[in-house]
Parts: C-alpha cells; structure tokens; sequence
C-alpha cells in the first residue's frame, strides 16, 4: 500500500473521530473487516488503528475490539471545562463555602489598607520572604510535619512545587514508580521533565511494596510519587506499618520520595506524614487548592535542605516568585486561623457529600473515603465507563474515565466522580443520573 493511501486512511479516521461523525464508544470494524473494506492488508489495518491509538483516538481491547475513545479522556488527560450553567461538571474538585466570597472580600480591603501594601508591587525571594514561610512552617505542624521554616518554600500550587521538585532534583531519563491509578498531574510532570513512569500494581489500600523492592532489584528506580493520606482517585490511607515499609524501600535502594498531600486535610486521624518520618529523603508538597481555594494558586513544599536552594532556583526559572497578593492573602488566613475553620467546614462537608454519594449509588461497589470530596466507581462486567460518559455528556452531566489516571497498561472500566464543585441538591441528581446511566448500560 502506497504510503499516501495508508497515511489517508488514517487522517480519515482521525477526521471522523475529532468531528464527531465517529461518536465516542463507537465499535470501529475488527482487522480483518476494515482491510477488505479498504483493500489494504492485514498488517496495514493492525498499523492503522495502532496510529490512532497513539494518538489517543482509539481504545483497542483484547476480545472486545477497538473503540472510539470519549473526548474527556483523550490524550490521558481530564480536560477543564469553564463553568457553565448548562454542564454538571463531576471532573474536577473547586470545594467552595458559601461564606468565601464574602471573606475574599473583606480579606482584600484589609490588605489594601495594610502598611506592606507598597511590597506587593517588588520582587520577592524566590521561595517566599522568611515570615511567610515560617507562617507555612507553623501550618504543617498541624498536619504532624515539624519542620523549619528554611526547609518550606512557597510555590504557585503543588503541581507547581511537583514540576519544581522534579526539574531540579532529577534528570531527564530518571525513572519514577507511581501508584497504577494516580493524580494525571503527575504524568504531565514527567512528560516536561522527561521521566519515565513505572506504575507500581495496587494492593489492598496502599501501593504493592514487594512488586516496588522487585522493580529496584531490577531496575535503577530514582525517585517515587505517593499520596499516603487520601489517596487520589482511591481515597485510601496508609497504615503506619505501610509508611513504615515503604520508608525502608526507599532508604534501601536509594529513592527520592515525593509526597503529595494535597486532600490530606480531609483525614485527621492518619499516621505522620513520610516527610515527619524521614525528612532526609522526602519532599511533601500541599496546597490551599481544596481546603480554601483552587483559583488562588497558593502551594508549598518541605524538602531537606541541603535540597532548597535547587528548588528555589527552578522556582525562579518558572515564576519567578509567587504573587505576593496572593500569598500576603493566604499568610493572613494561614495566621489568624481562617484556613483552619474552612478545613473543617469542609471536612463536614465533605462528609455529607459522600452521605449522598451512598445513597445515590448504593446499587454499585463503590471505593471512596468518607470525608473525601470524589468516589471511584468500578463499572459492572461488560459495561465500558466511555459508553457511560458519553451518555452522561449527552445529558450536560461531566465525568472522567479511568484512563487520565491509569499510569500504565490498559486503564480498568471505572469512572471516577469529583464531588465538590457544585450544590448539594445538584450532587444528587448528578449522581441519580449517573445511577440509572450505569444501570442502562448493565443490560
């Protein structure tokens, strides 16, 4: 087959799909059928629908086929939608009080009479000027995490602290173990810094530790990324024995390890941090994205020192510094004890959004903490979670697929739900619409 006509059929398909005359969920036609409709060979098709699976188009299952992959998860990514009225939007997390906008409100009239408000318009250290990371330093001693203020530097949210940790403390090629189902964050991360991400099989709530020590034995593993308190998207929590064990691996065989700990607010009674218990070997990086606010772009790190002048200086090489409006702002409610009410309203809240999560979806296995703000829900035998998003798309409601958080191999049927961004009356019909969505496709 001429290379023109193979490259052809592929921009057809690809056309087809982006277009929408291919509708996601659509079963393409097996090999063997779309080489005779094409005239082509059999290699030629296998290589065909192999290109367009590279391209995140199609899903090709053993036994089952090769399908048209739904728009919220091609290219492996969860996409961001703007707010609208006409879409339920159960993709991503913006936990919000009524209460806040007011406090923004009056939080920024106080700042604007405040004597350093001529020092919001300078540059600032790179990581935060010395009273704003002792603030933070005085923060995490509520999340067990004693540590120094020259060992915190204050970042533009923990995805920020994650690529900053990751461009100065590794190099390209540098392999990094993740959990098999993990936050798509860091995929992206690793794209950037041109790592290799090995996922790591799950085991009960917490990452396979002997399928890690094996990988070591085999492998020059450098660093790996975890989230020990309020796992993201399982919910789980890992026991101290589990930290414990994990600590060992990675003294053993010489692992960065990288904590994220953004949703840890929600979990009160969890073992210390990694970072409390080895210091030497952990970055931890958190935000106010889902305790105050995700559009204030306010996060942190702790590393070991010795690590902090690398990371100050990516730091500057991507931001510079970080608003100094924003984290004069978020230093204030850090200190007077603000963000300490809103972790536990929301905390509360959280609570009852899993409560109706429970009721809604009470007819499936389900696997979710309960004071966490997103539910993982396992799709039934021979039901695709693409087919349900894209039927749930049709009624304005938005969901991810596994396939944004799926680290590596084919991602499992599973749909993962972000309660947090909207209303507690249109949680419930979001999700009773989920219910009878799944329940449709059972048949």
């Amino acid at each position: 087959m001429p290379q023109a006509r193979y490259k052809q059929l592929v921009d057809r398909l690809a056309d087809d799909i982006r277009q929408g005359r291919l509708r996601p969920g659509t079963v393409l036609p097996p090999h063997r059928k779309l080489a005779a409709v094409e005239g082509i060979s059999l290699a030629t098709a296998t290589r065909a629908y192999a290109e367009l699976q590279a391209m995140g188009l199609v899903a090709g299952e053993v036994g089952r086929g090769t399908f048209v992959r739904e728009p919220i998860s091609m290219g492996g990514e969860v996409a961001m939608h703007a707010a609208s009225d006409d879409l339920v939007d159960l993709t991503f997390n913006y936990p919000a009080l009524p209460t806040q906008t007011e406090m923004l409100r009056t939080a920024l009239k106080q700042l604007a009479s405040a004597g350093e408000l001529e020092s919001v318009l300078r540059y600032q250290p790179h990581g935060g000027r010395p009273h704003e990371r002792a603030i933070v330093a005085e923060h995490l001693k509520s999340r067990g995490l004693p540590v120094s203020a020259d060992a915190v530097l204050i970042v533009s949210g923990a995805i920020h602290g994650l690529a900053t940790a990751a461009m100065s403390l590794l190099q390209p090629g540098d392999m990094v173990a993740v959990d098999a189902l993990s936050y798509p964050g860091i995929k992206v991360v690793a794209e950037q810094c041109r790592l290799e991400l090995v996922a790591i099989p799950l085991s009960g709530a917490g990452p396979d530790l002997d399928a890690l020590q094996a990988l070591c034995l085999a492998r020059k593993v450098r660093a790996m990324y975890c989230m020990p308190t309020l796992h993201n998207p399982l919910g789980w929590v890992m026991t101290l024995n589990q930290r414990l064990a994990l600590i060992e691996v990675a003294r053993r065989h010489g692992l960065l390890l990288l904590e994220d700990g953004t949703y840890a607010f929600l979990e009160k009674q969890a073992p210390p941090p990694l970072a409390a218990m080895a210091p030497d070997i952990t970055v931890y990086v958190s935000s106010l994205s889902k305790s105050v606010a995700a559009g204030l772009r306010f996060g942190f790190l702790c590393a070991p020192v010795a690590f902090v002048p690398r990371i100050s200086r990516a730091i500057r090489a991507t931001v510079w510094n970080t608003p100094t409006l924003v984290t004069s702002l978020c230093c204030n409610w850090l200190q007077d004890g603000t963000v300490a009410r809103l972790e536990q309203e929301k905390r509360r809240d959280a609570g009852a959004r899993q409560a109706i999560a429970a009721k809604a979806l009470a007819g499936f296995r389900t696997i979710r903490h309960p004071a966490s703000y997103f539910v993982w829900l396992p799709m039934p035998d021979e039901v695709r979670s693409d087919a349900v998003a894209m039927r749930l798309e049709r009624e304005g409601i938005l969901v991810s697929t596994a396939a944004p958080y799926a680290m590596g191999g084919q991602p499992p049927h599973a749909i993962r739900l972000a309660l947090g961004s909207i209303s507690h009356a249109r949680l419930k019909l979001a999700l009773e619409a989920v219910a009878r969505a799944v329940a449709s496709l059972s048949y």
